[in-house]
């Protein structure tokens, strides 16, 4: 008889399989399981079982412990125990037609040649009930957003946000509901063995917050029968006013994913620095402010149920400060649906997803770009899956947002995409000869430059590395570390080492590149003052900083002009 603990989020089967001739010999444990060729082989002597098989009876808990005792009479190195949802999985759906998904079919277990034993099913003692909020400002600075999951449609409960002041008097303000269906799904996986009814998605506008106020709120749905369900309460601080001067965090990365806490392998196991980043965030929250995850964000690649996944494993953050998202290759792409690129690394979700599962503040969430403020910063997002070029309606955002704000009470504009439309020394990169994404910056460049950019960031590539301020290929500074006055370029960032797994760099030495680091971690960027801007790259490993820089300036240090930021001639000239 032997004991271990899964970390179980969602009501799952639990199936104890015998695996024989599945050594790895370095790639992933599943990569060889034939599940097409799984036959039912109960053995009489064989016995897992779970405990407790009702999870979530204390009020407000969507996570727990799950302890799984299983015999065996034959044991075996290569033995495995799946976990599954939901726990009646059937196979009648297992054909692929999406040449990206490879063996082993998930559509009905990882398991070779028989499966031996199977437990008893784990349930919530209310599957519906609200979970996993998710903070984002909304499209005024003293708005905030709550979007959350439950299995409560429009047609039996009534959602909303109880909220207010810490320790004051609370209020009820309503949320609108969301879901899709299989048919919103633009390929396979996601249409088929990936599929999974995502329940319903709710989201409620919370306004008129006073700056820097701590709130308390809880989310509440309301049945026609009156009774109420609960989620336990939370708290955030509500932003400070555009240009008010005061200390503000911001932590910004790409391409984390998730991970598994129990330690145990999954299909695809590919975000082994995610959990590492996700604690190190979660230790250091009180002093965050604000996060953006700058695309690629749970890879769930078409298989639905790791966005519930996801969004349990970052809810210490996400419910606490504003989590904002911008659109990557692995939400968005995929061919005939409008994207710039034709691949299929969305799996079929074809940002329906992302789109759903989060709030932007975007005019159209089919079009994923965005600004918003914070603070002595302005944020302009940009959506790397549309077109960008001059000429386009994104490139139009794009300078409408840098030439709209008012520098002398936000001083620090910051250029975020997910892929790598500046500079980078990625060995995919080099081999295409661009170290950009192909078209990236030819024409951004001239409007970072001519509204003075300080630092543009991007995801994609998983790794770290950081520019010199620079500008047409050219550094407009030798400085490393301390920047005073004006800067004359941009500081490129690739920061897309949160959790995937890492991408080397090319050998060739670019003279623009000033530190690169193959390892996972994020950015922090701290504003002490309209003049001072504290730059820190943390390794996800054990949260100290491995780079760093200072900004130090005066408004009128972003009014002096620069190559391409002001006109060479004048009317009076």
């Amino acid at each position: 008889m032997r004991g271990l603990r899964l970390m179980i989020f969602i009501p799952s089967l639990l199936i104890l399989t015998n695996l024989q001739e599945t050594s790895s010999n370095g790639d992933h444990p599943l990569s060889r399981i034939a599940i097409h060729e799984a036959t039912f082989a109960l053995t009489p002597l064989a016995n897992v079982k779970a405990s407790p098989s009702i999870l979530g009876l204390t009020t407000g808990q969507n996570s727990e412990w799950v302890t799984i005792e299983y015999s065996t009479p034959s044991p075996s190195v290569d033995d495995w125990i799946g976990v599954f949802s939901p726990a009646n999985f059937s196979a009648s759906t297992c054909p692929s037609e999406n040449p990206r998904v490879y063996p082993p079919l998930l559509c009905s277990a990882p398991i070779k040649p028989k499966l031996v034993a199977v437990s008893n099913k784990v349930v919530f003692s209310n599957p519906n009930a609200p979970a996993y909020p998710r903070l984002a400002q909304g499209k005024k600075w003293d708005e905030m957003t709550v979007t959350w999951t439950s299995g409560y449609g429009i047609s039996e409960a009534e959602p909303f946000v109880e909220w207010g002041p810490k320790g004051g008097d609370p209020i009820r303000s309503p949320a609108g509901t969301l879901t899709f269906e299989r048919s919103s799904m633009c390929g396979a996986p996601a249409r088929t063995v990936g599929w999974r009814d995502p329940g319903y998605i709710h989201t409620s506008f919370l306004k008129e917050l006073w700056p820097n106020t701590v709130y308390a709120y809880k989310l509440g749905h309301r049945l026609f029968n009156c009774t109420y369900v609960w989620s336990k309460e939370y708290q955030f601080k509500a932003p400070p006013y555009p240009g008010q001067d005061s200390v503000q965090r911001v932590v910004i990365f790409g391409d984390m994913g998730k991970g598994e806490v129990d330690g145990s392998s999954e299909y695809n196991d590919f975000q082994p620095g995610s959990l590492n980043t996700t604690k190190q965030l979660v230790q250091d929250l009180k002093n965050i402010d604000i996060v953006f995850h700058n695309g690629d964000i749970c890879y769930a690649n078409g298989y639905l149920s790791q966005w519930d996944q996801f969004t349990a494993q970052i809810e210490p953050i996400a419910s606490s400060v504003p989590y904002m998202i911008s659109s990557g290759n692995h939400e968005r792409d995929w061919p005939g649906t409008g994207s710039f690129y034709g691949n299929m690394d969305s799996g079929g979700e074809c940002g329906v997803l992302a789109q759903t599962m989060f709030y932007t503040p975007t005019e159209n969430r089919e079009k994923f770009w965005y600004s918003t403020d914070y603070g002595m910063f302005r944020f302009c997002i940009a959506d790397t899956e549309h077109d960008w070029r001059e000429g386009m309606e994104q490139y139009k955002f794009i300078e409408h947002c840098l030439a709209s704000v008012d520098r002398q009470k936000q001083p620090w504009l910051i250029f975020l995409a997910h892929r790598v439309l500046g500079y980078s020394s990625d060995l995919s990169y080099a081999i295409e000869g661009s170290f950009e994404e192909p078209m990236g910056r030819e024409s951004l460049q001239k409007l970072w430059q001519k509204y003075k950019v300080d630092i543009a960031m991007f995801g994609h590539v998983h790794n770290y590395e950081r520019t010199c301020p620079i500008y047409q290929n050219i550094c407009t500074s030798k400085e490393k570390h301390y920047y005073k006055g004006t800067l004359n370029g941009t500081i490129h960032v690739a920061a897309g080492g949160a959790g995937a797994s890492l991408s080397p760099f090319t050998t060739l030495q670019t003279a623009w590149s000033l530190y690169k680091d193959y390892d996972h971690g994020f950015v922090k960027l701290t504003a002490f003052d309209h003049s001072n801007l504290l730059f820190e790259y943390k390794k996800s490993r054990d949260g100290k900083v491995y780079d760093s820089f200072t900004i130090s300036r005066d408004y009128r240090d972003i009014l002096a002009c620069t190559v391409g930021s002001c006109p060479s001639t004048t009317l009076a000239s």
